[in-house]
C-alpha cells in the first residue's frame, strides 16, 4: 500500500506510514493463503488505531503504532507563533546577510530559548554554521549539524622540534598508513576499539550503520577535515605543559557515514512531525524530548559522540605507534552536539536547557579547546571564559568567507604553494576548495571574540593532510 493511501486514513507520512506498511507485511506473510482478507482486517485496525491512537497504547501488535501517532499529533499540536523573537548575541562582524537570517530565524522558534552567533559563522543547513540554540526540551537535529560530534584532538609528542623538517618522510609515513581520507574511506582490517562493543541497538539507524561505523573507524573524511604535524608555541604554562615548542598532531573529523546518516533519517522526520512549519523555518524542526523520537535520536547523538571520540582516539594511537613516541599532552573538544546544560537566561532565571553549538566550542570556566585556522594559518588552544550571554560558547575555527565553488574559481594551486611554501607548510593532499584564503583571518577572529576565550598556546601547521580533490564535502 502507498503512502497516500495511509495518509487517507489518517496515517501521516514518516515513521507512522513506515509502520504501519510494515504491519501490511507482517499480515501478509501470516496468512499467505488469504492475504487479501487479512491485509483487509488490518487496515480496518489501521483506521482504528489512526482515530483513537491512546486506546491502543498498551496493544500487542498496535503499541509501537500507536506512540508513533502520538508523538506525531504532540509534536503538531505544540507548533505557537511567538510573540517575540528569542535573544540572541552577535560576535564579530561582516557575516553573510543569509547566516543572520538564519540566526534570526532560529530565535523565532516556539522552542528557542536564546542564541549565540560565533565571530567564524558562516550560512548552514537550518542554523548557521557557528550558530548556538538554547531550546527548552527540545533537539534540532539540523541545529546539531550532519557531521554529529566533529571533533579537535591534539596530542603532544616527546620529540625534538626539528623533526617536523629532517624527518619529514617519517611523519608524512605515519600519516600516510594510518589513516584514510575520502566519503567511501575505510579499512580492510577493521580497527578495535571499545565503543564497538557498545549498544549499537539504540536505534534502528545505528544498528543497520554498525559495520559501516567499525571499517571507518579511523578514517578522516573529507571537507575540512584533517590530519596534520605542527608546531605548538605556549605561551602559558597552565594549559599543562611548560613554556616552549612542541611538536604536536592535530586532528578534525566526526562520526563519518554513520553520523550523516543519523543526522538525515531524524532530520527527515523532525520536517515530518512539524509539516506545519513555513519554508524558512523547516530545516530547524525539533523532536520533543518527552516523545520517542527525540529520545532515539537523543542516545543515537550521544553514541555518535563518543563513536566521533573513539575515531579521533584510534588515529592518534595508530600514528603515534607508528613514530614510537610518547604522548605528553592530550587536548580534545568537540562541536555540531547538544548538551543538557544549566543556565542564566536573558530575563535572569535560571533553566536546564538543551544547548545546541553548530560549529562552536564550549568555553565554560576553565575548559580547555582547541580552534584551527586553516592548513596554512595557525590555530590557538584556547580556556574558556563562561560567558552567558554566549551560552559559554565559542567559534570552532576561522569559517569560511567564500563558498567553495568561488573558491575554485577564484583560486590556483601555484598561488597556493607559494603562500604555503612562504610559510613553511608542506601540503600532502587537499582540495582546493580549502586553501587558506578561503577562510576569514583566524586573527580577526579570534580578537572578536576576547572576551570568551583566553589563548595559551599557538598551534603552526607544518605537515597537512586532508581528502584529495574531487571529494565531496563532509563537514
Amino acid at each position: 500500500m502507498k503512502t497516500r493511501d495511509l495518509v487517507a486514513i489518517g496515517i501521516p507520512a514518516g515513521r507512522c506510514a513506515e509502520r504501519a506498511q510494515q504491519l501490511l507485511q507482517e499480515a501478509q506473510a501470516r496468512t499467505r493463503a488469504n492475504a487479501k482478507r487479512s491485509m483487509a482486517t488490518v487496515l480496518d485496525d489501521l483506521r482504528q488505531v489512526a482515530l483513537a491512537p491512546e486506546t491502543f497504547a498498551d496493544h500487542e501488535r498496535y503499541a509501537e503504532l500507536a506512540r508513533l501517532l502520538l508523538d506525531h499529533s504532540a509534536a503538531r499540536g505544540r507548533f505557537q507563533a511567538r510573540e517575540s523573537d528569542a535573544p540572541y548575541q552577535v560576535w564579530g562582524r561582516d557575516f553573510e546577510p543569509d547566516a543572520l537570517r538564519q540566526m534570526k530565524n532560529a530565535c523565532k522558534l516556539p522552542v528557542a530559548v536564546s542564541g549565540a552567533l560565533m565571530p567564524d559563522a558562516h550560512i548552514g543547513y537550518g542554523l548557521p554554521i557557528g550558530g548556538v540554540l538554547a531550546t527548552k526540551d527540545a533537539v534540532i537535529p539540523y541545529a546539531v549539524g550532519v557531521d554529529i560530534a566533529c571533533r579537535m584532538k591534539l596530542s603532544v609528542l616527546d620529540l625534538p622540534v626539528d623533526v617536523l623538517v629532517e624527518e619529514k618522510e617519517r611523519l608524512t609515513s605515519a600519516l600516510e598508513r594510518e589513516t584514510r581520507f575520502g566519503v567511501g574511506a575505510t579499512f580492510r582490517s577493521p580497527r578495535q576499539h571499545g565503543v564497538m562493543d557498545q549498544d549499537w541497538r539504540v536505534t534502528q539507524v545505528t544498528d543497520r550503520m554498525k559495520d559501516r561505523a567499525w571499517a571507518q573507524l579511523g578514517t578522516s573524511g573529507s571537507g575540512n577535515h584533517f590530519v596534520e604535524f605542527g608546531e605548538l608555541i605556549v605561551t602559558d604554562q597552565t594549559v599543562g605543559l611548560p613554556q616552549g615548542r612542541y611538536v604536536a598532531l592535530l586532528s578534525h573529523s566526526g562520526s563519518r557515514g554513520a553520523g550523516a546518516q543519523v543526522a538525515n533519517h531524524y532530520s527527515r522526520l523532525a520536517r515530518q512531525l512539524h509539516p506545519e512549519l513555513p519554508q524558512e523555518l523547516s530545516h530547524l524542526a525539533w523532536l520533543d524530548l518527552s516523545t520517542g523520537a527525540g529520545q532515539e535520536y537523543w542516545a543515537a547523538m550521544e553514541l555518535m559522540g563518543r563513536y566521533a571520540a573513539a575515531n579521533h582516539a584510534v588515529i592518534h594511537a595508530h600514528v603515534t605507534r607508528a613514530l614510537g613516541v610518547e604522548v605528553t599532552l592530550d587536548i580534545e573538544n568537540h562541536h555540531n552536539f547538544a548538551w543538557r546544560e544549566r543556565h542564566v537566561l536573558p530575563d535572569g532565571s535560571e533553566a536546564d536547557v538543551i544547548v545546541h553549538r553548530k560549529g562552536a566550542t564550549p568555553a565554560g570556566t576553565g575548559v580547555l579547546g582547541i580552534i584551527p585556522g586553516s592548513m596554512g594559518t595557525p590555530g590557538y588552544v584556547v580556556r574558556g571564559k563562561g560567558v552567558s550571554a554566549s551560552l559559554n560558547s565559542a567559534a570552532h575555527g576561522a569559517g569560511r568567507r567564500m563558498s567553495r565553488t568561488k573558491a575554485k574559481e577564484l583560486f590556483t594551486w601555484d598561488t597556493v604553494q607559494d603562500f604555503l611554501r612562504q610559510r613553511r607548510v608542506m601540503l600532502l593532499s587537499a582540495g582546493l576548495d580549502e586553501v587558506p584564503m578561503a577562510y576569514k583571518d583566524i586573527d580577526e577572529v579570534m580578537a572578536a571574540q576576547r572576551d570568551l576565550v583566553e589563548p595559551l598556546a599557538r598551534f603552526e601547521p607544518r605537515l597537512v593532510k586532508m581528502a584529495p580533490s574531487g571529494e565531496p564535502p563532509e563537514d
